[in-house]
């Protein structure tokens, strides 16, 4: 049987557009115990630290910002606001993601955000040095495994220290 050919994202396309390399992947660990997510991050040799949220904030002079950082990070919103050039930012509200961002909570993809919307992005300076790290491809259950070096030079989104530290 033949395998049936996924269609690619919008920042797929974007990435293939401007010859970026990328691994698209099918890595549907929400709702999944421990146990299985443990294992599915195994079996494609990911650990839980590579996966990032891409996280929508309003900045009280630019509007819209956008931050992306590890899944097991939490967002400083002051760290947040001072690499933004705002006073303060505030989680943007679930019931204004789609309608700001494009995308659904989950599938919020840096790239999409980019091309469609030109908001400022701040990837955490803990990606800067990494040789990958996962972003939603843009939709629920996809992801996409990127080098952040060529995803904050191709937006033009700058690695600043954006995470709450222990």
């Amino acid at each position: 049987m033949a395998k049936k050919k996924i269609k690619k994202t919008l920042p797929e396309q974007i990435m293939d557009k401007h010859d970026i390399t990328y691994e698209s992947l099918t890595l549907d660990i929400l709702d999944k115990t421990e146990a299985e997510r443990q294992a599915i991050l195994h079996a494609f040799n990911i650990k839980h630290d590579d996966i990032y949220k891409t996280l929508a904030a309003f900045g009280d002079k630019t509007g819209p910002v956008v931050a992306v950082l590890p899944i097991t990070k939490h967002l400083s919103m002051k760290k947040l606001a001072a690499a933004s050039g705002n006073k303060k930012v505030t989680m943007l509200p679930l019931k204004d993601l789609k309608k700001t961002t494009g995308y659904v909570h989950g599938a919020n993809n840096p790239i999409g955000i980019w091309q469609n919307k030109h908001y400022p992005i701040f990837i955490d300076a803990i990606a800067e040095h990494a040789d990958y790290f996962l972003v939603s491809g843009g939709e629920l259950g996809r992801s996409d495994k990127i080098k952040p070096a060529d995803v904050s030079s191709m937006i033009g989104a700058p690695f600043a220290d954006l995470s709450e530290h222990d």
